[in-house]
């Protein structure tokens, strides 16, 4: 799986599962928990929906907001985990 889709998919999940607003354009590199959209808790969701759809294990350690507050550091997590 490449970055490209990672991303597609991460996006989307953020977007309807949790935001409940598919039309909300979201930037690679916005915050979305210091910034607001999401809260730490939907953390652990991301890290269920990565598993599920990539199997990929996000280690709990590695779910926090430092590590996981940006699509693009998202994707680097599941990339960097998944090449493990």
């Amino acid at each position: 799986m490449d970055r490209t889709e990672i991303r597609d998919r991460l996006r989307a999940f953020i977007l309807d599962d949790l935001l409940g607003r598919p039309d909300y354009d979201l930037a690679d590199d916005e915050a979305l928990i210091s910034g607001g959209l999401i809260d730490s808790f939907a953390l652990a969701q991301i890290g269920v929906f990565v598993e599920e759809a990539f199997a990929v294990y996000i280690p709990d350690t590695d779910l926090t907001v430092e590590k996981m507050d940006t699509l693009n550091q998202m994707v680097a997590r599941v990339i960097a985990e998944g090449s493990r």
